[in-house]
């Protein structure tokens, strides 16, 4: 089992991409250079077909004007403590 990212991690990352916005004039020629080294560490990070289409996602999100502000790493990091969450419950009610 591949070991899962901690929260504090993904906040980071979030953090970094919204960091561009602090330099005004260059936020988005900055988002140009982020985007795919971005998407690189999500597909890395998140493994599988989830960070393969966040990894995509996360791109998509990173270059286009305005939307830095959502935080990808981190709401992929509550989906799959979710989903680990519902498996242990799922388990310990077939028991």
């Amino acid at each position: 089992m591949k070991k899962q990212p901690s929260l504090i991690f993904c906040i980071l990352m979030d953090v970094v991409g919204y960091a561009t916005y602090a330099i005004p004039g260059l936020g988005e020629i900055a988002d140009i250079l982020w985007a795919p080294i971005s998407a690189i560490i999500f597909m890395r990070t998140f493994g599988g077909w989830k960070g393969a289409l966040g990894g995509v996602g996360n791109f998509i999100e990173e270059i286009l004007p305005g939307t830095d502000f959502i935080p990808s790493f981190t709401i992929m990091w509550f989906i799959q403590n979710m989903q680990k969450k519902n498996n242990v419950t799922a388990v310990k009610t077939m028991r």
